[in-house]
């Protein structure tokens, strides 16, 4: 069975634990980070070439870094023409979506007589991506990551990925890659990736930002690695809520509870609901559904629910609603009657998936919203990844003589208040010399 915590009687200390997720041990993670891009500041390729061998792969040579042009026509034979499809419909969904999140490149309005004011959108130069690959592979995360930047029109796009023991890279994110346009893939990751991208090589170029899902220590490079370069948004383990009430089917929300669960042992899961009926069946549900999954995914199931997740049952839809802002979950699932009448309530999530047949796997495939989320209750102040994680924006200020005319006596005032002479001068001796 799957715990079942009652909000009303969680004491602050049990509620704030809950609220905290996993807390990785990063203490560790920043001394060795700190050495390794010590390393790579020093040495170059030869530091990034070391920690490849030693976390990577044994045989990786520096001219073998880069993915090869035979590499990629290779991969597009490697994997089933079934599975090939279904990544060029993610793709194609994707890519619309971010398509339609482009604004104009110029926007210029006249807001008083003369007086123009806007914006200039310009794509930021160059962008690493970092797609991870643990026990799995994640031609999604790929396309998540080089479809936004290469929409944007980033003109350089590098990618850094783990390779497997022989010094390959995952055949079906090479073909995700070149769906979107990015060749430039280097097959290292961990602190050495980000290190490499942050600080360049002759082999890596150095980036303006960085961006996509890391573990502990890829998290803590980043940290190290702030100032440096922009390391994007926080992505830790991964988490979930699925909201329901007493018409939710809780087959539904068994199976759904366990979807952000099976990522890993400090995966957060949580299934909120006011409904007794439903928290008490969906509990009974999910054994009959873990046994259906591999063992290792049993494993980092039944360890997430036990310690950051399972089932909270609450009072009422106000105060699931009120607890799922407060928590800001990386992934909303909302099975309730009718979604749409509480979506205006939601204000904190990394994105919000609205009904039965929209479970979070959709989502994180190819219904076309970005999977790259905010967790750890950062999904307060930040937002999925998307176009504007690669554009930049430039105020455009524009004054003919009559708007000058209307903004002069303000701006001499303000100037002279704050006491910036130079400023008041520019105005009132322009002023005299346009005159």
């Amino acid at each position: 069975m799957v715990r079942v915590l009652l909000l009303k009687d969680m004491t602050s200390e049990q509620l704030a634990s809950l609220k905290k997720r996993a807390e990785l041990d990063i203490d560790k993670a920043l001394l060795i980070a700190r050495e390794v891009i010590e390393k790579i500041r020093l040495d170059g390729d030869a530091g990034v070439l070391e920690y490849v061998k030693k976390f990577d792969y044994a045989g990786a040579e520096v001219e073998k870094l880069k993915v090869s042009e035979q590499e990629f026509a290779t991969a597009g034979k490697l994997i089933d023409p079934e599975l090939k499809s279904a990544i060029a419909q993610a793709f194609s969904n994707i890519k619309e979506v971010h398509q339609r999140q482009m604004p104009e490149e110029i926007q210029l309005a006249e807001i008083d007589g003369g007086v123009f004011a806007g914006e200039k959108v310009t794509p930021i130069a160059s962008a690493g991506l970092y797609v991870p690959r643990g026990k799995g592979a994640f031609p999604s995360v790929m396309l998540m990551l080089s479809v936004p930047a290469t929409v944007a029109g980033v003109s350089r796009i590098i990618v850094c990925t783990p390779p497997d023991q022989d010094g390959n890279v995952e055949p079906a994110s090479l073909v995700a890659a070149e769906m979107a346009g990015v060749k430039d893939i280097y097959k290292l990751g961990g602190i050495q990736a980000i290190a490499a991208m942050a600080l360049g090589t002759a082999t890596i170029p150095k980036v303006d930002k960085i961006t996509g899902p890391c573990n502990v220590y890829g998290s803590a490079a980043k940290r190290l690695l702030y100032g440096t370069v922009d390391v994007g948004l926080p992505a830790g383990p991964s988490e979930s809520i699925i909201l329901t009430d007493e018409d939710t089917d809780p087959r539904l929300a068994a199976l759904d509870l366990l979807v952000e669960a099976e990522h890993g042992p400090e995966s957060a899961a949580l299934l909120v609901t006011h409904s007794e009926a439903v928290a008490l069946k969906a509990a009974e549900l999910v054994p009959q559904y873990l046994k259906k999954l591999p063992q290792w995914r049993q494993e980092f199931c039944q360890k997430g629910l036990s310690s950051y997740g399972g089932i909270l049952l609450t009072s009422s839809l106000e105060e699931s609603i009120a607890f799922v802002n407060d928590y800001a979950p990386e992934h909303l699932e909302i099975l309730v009657k009718d979604p749409f009448s509480i979506l205006g309530q939601i204000k904190n999530a990394g994105e919000i998936l609205l009904g039965p047949y929209t479970p979070i796997p959709t989502a994180n495939y190819c219904i076309g919203v970005n999977a790259i989320l905010p967790t750890g209750g950062f999904a307060r102040s930040y937002s999925a990844v998307s176009v504007f994680d690669f554009l930049k924006r430039s105020g455009i200020g524009y004054l003919t003589q009559e708007g000058f005319g209307r903004l002069k006596k303000i701006t001499q005032k303000l100037a002279d208040y704050e006491g910036f002479p130079a400023h008041a001068m520019a105005i009132t001796e322009r002023d005299q010399l346009l005159d």
